[in-house]
This record gives structure tokens, C-alpha cells and sequence, in this order.
């Protein structure tokens, strides 16, 4: 029994406008009241079928089950649809939030770059059977992202956690064979974040570090530092996500 009424706004997120479960729990929110919108890639779909209003991200066809573009794209999708409703709220948009969205393309095009570094690393570290990805607040869904991408590509074992509840259960089982992806954009938690990796290294794990702000004090603990461009903090999971 959701505690959902008619001042609530629910947002279905799905590629494809199919994906049952995500329809079936946006039929129930309507059926109470809700006003729906649908966060999708395919024009027609069920889920756009049944919303008020629709944000299509245009990806272009999902062609790996993994596919960063619907990813990316729905991030940005949704940071527009946040300054808009600030926007509505009659707060302004300040240059800060906007700007950098103009610079994501050439961003984005810089992390590309990196495939044949990242290529390299891979060979170093695809016979581990476990890898740990840690992030803190809004990195911690990339984490997970990064996590499920590894699994549904690779099938290796693969498990995202938050970086500050890492000493609940998964620092339990890092040792020199578990390589541990964590993400560390320069943001108010790198300093947490950071000291989090000295723990890590503290057990011998091996730290690979993807980051928009590399630092000496990062490189000591560090056994790859993978370095993507500088943006905004609020968009760095859109740069963040490529290399995993």
C-alpha cells in the first residue's frame, strides 16, 4: 500500500518503455491518484502510453544490454528536468548549474580517449573473480552502475557500496586479490572518500581510482589512477561512468 496521492509526481525510468515491473508500479501510482511522467528512449512505449508527460532521452537503439548512452541520457534528462522545476519554483539558475552542460560533449569525448589506457589496465586485473566499486552520495549509484555492467559484460562478480558504510561487511574481504574501483571526483566528500582508500590500503587491496582530480596523496594509495576531465560535481557521474 504506497503512500502515494494526488500530490505526487512519479517518474518511470526505462529504455525501452516496457520494462514490467517499473510499468506495473507506475499503473499503481496512477490508479492512486499520481501524476505520472516516463523517462524513456522509445516513442509509442507502454509507459509513455500511460504518463501525463514525457521526457525522451533519443539515445538511439540499445544495442548492448549495458549501454552507457541510456544511461548518460537519462542523467541528463533528469538535471534538466531539476532546473526547470527550480525554474518554476521562481529560484534562478545560476551560471555554475547551466554552463557546464555545454561542455559535456567535449568532456565526454575526452573520457572516450582513455579506451586505450583503460584497455591496458584490463589486461592487468581480468583474472580477479571479485571486484568491489565504492561511491559516496550521488556516486554511489554509478558505483553500482559500474558493478552491474562488470557482471552483465564480463560475469565477473561484481558488487557496488557505498564508500562510507564500507567498514559494515565488504572491508571484511579485501586483501590483495580483490581489486577495488572507487570514484572520487573532486567534491565535498574526497576528502572522506580518500581517507576511505587508506583503509583499503591498509589491507592490501588494490585501488583503482577514477577521478577528475588527481593528487599525490591519491597516487600514494593508488595502483591505477584513471583521470577523466574536470566538470561540475553535480554532472561528474555522467563523466564518471564511461570508464567503468
Amino acid at each position: 500500500d504506497p503512500i502515494v496521492d494526488a500530490s505526487v509526481l512519479v517518474a518511470g525510468i526505462s529504455q525501452s518503455g516496457e520494462t514490467i515491473d517499473t510499468v506495473w508500479a507506475m499503473e499503481a501510482a496512477k490508479e492512486r491518484g499520481a501524476r505520472l511522467i516516463a523517462l524513456s528512449n522509445a516513442p509509442g512505449s507502454q509507459a509513455t502510453r500511460i504518463s501525463s508527460g514525457t521526457l525522451y532521452t533519443h539515445a538511439g537503439p540499445e544495442i548492448g544490454v549495458a549501454s552507457t548512452k541510456a544511461f548518460t541520457t537519462q542523467l541528463v534528462a533528469f538535471y534538466l528536468l531539476a532546473l526547470y522545476l527550480r525554474q518554476q519554483l521562481g529560484r534562478e539558475i545560476e551560471p555554475e548549474l547551466l554552463a557546464p552542460l555545454a561542455h559535456l560533449p567535449q568532456a565526454i569525448s575526452e573520457a572516450l580517449a582513455l579506451d586505450r589506457e583503460i584497455e591496458e589496465l584490463s589486461r592487468r586485473y581480468h583474472t580477479a573473480t571479485d571486484f568491489l566499486f565504492l561511491g559516496r552520495g550521488i556516486q554511489y549509484p554509478v558505483a553500482l552502475e559500474g558493478a552491474l555492467k562488470l557482471k552483465e559484460i564480463s560475469y565477473i562478480h561484481a558488487e557496488g557500496y557505498p564508500a562510507g558504510e564500507m567498514k559494515h561487511g565488504p572491508i571484511a574481504l579485501i586483501d590483495e586479490q580483490l581489486p577495488v574501483v572507487v570514484l572520487l571526483p573532486k567534491d565535498p566528500m574526497y576528502p572522506k572518500t580518500l581517507s576511505n582508500l587508506k583503509e583499503v590500503e591498509a589491507r592490501g587491496g588494490r585501488i583503482i581510482a577514477v577521478t577528475d582530480a588527481p593528487s599525490p596523496e591519491l597516487e600514494e594509495v593508488a595502483w591505477e589512477v584513471v583521470t577523466i576531465p574536470p566538470v561540475n560535481h553535480l554532472l561528474a557521474p555522467i563523466l564518471l561512468v564511461i570508464p567503468l
